[in-house]
């Protein structure tokens, strides 16, 4: 039996930082699902087929990534698929205590997934995709925070409006 692990997140967008964890968990996992999620507190920049898009083209290159999405409960997602992991990036302690509250949830719909953390490199612990939007919003370079494909859709969606 494969071992095969989901990597859920909202990824608007997909950032370096994202492509750290879902790169390391490509080592370790034999196939890693990376499951676009609509997070209902979030106001989205980018549509999930346009997230999808363009997480397909930054993990092109690692053979056993594959990108999805769902709309609803990530737990009824992984029964779906029938993973028995999830895997979360952590950038402080601040996200631990957050993540530790979904994972608590998590286990209590489905106990047979078990959720694995990994800490993002110390050079992505600032990033997140709401401070990548709030600088490119005004036309700052973001060219080292996300990968060329995502950096020339943020500078389309922003050209299309002012600041």
């Amino acid at each position: 039996m494969s071992r095969l692990a989901i990597c859920p997140g909202s990824f608007d967008p997909v950032t370096f930082g994202h492509l750290d964890i879902i790169e390391r968990a490509a080592k370790v996992f034999d196939h890693v699902i990376v499951a676009v999620f609509n997070n209902q507190s979030k106001d989205p920049l980018f549509t999930v087929e346009e997230r999808m898009d363009l997480l397909k083209s930054a993990t092109k290159d690692i053979g056993n990534v594959t990108v999805d999405s769902h709309g609803g409960l990530l737990m009824d997602y992984a029964r779906e698929k029938r993973a028995k992991a999830i895997v979360r990036g952590l950038r402080a302690i601040s996200d631990f205590e957050y993540e530790l509250q979904i994972t608590s949830m998590n286990r209590k719909l489905n106990a047979a997934v078990e959720t694995f953390f990994i800490m993002t490199n110390n050079k992505y612990s600032f990033l997140s995709s709401s401070m990548v939007k709030e600088v490119a919003k005004y036309h700052a370079n973001v060219s080292d925070l996300v990968p060329e494909a995502v950096d020339l859709a943020l500078q389309k969606k922003f050209s299309k409006s002012s600041n």
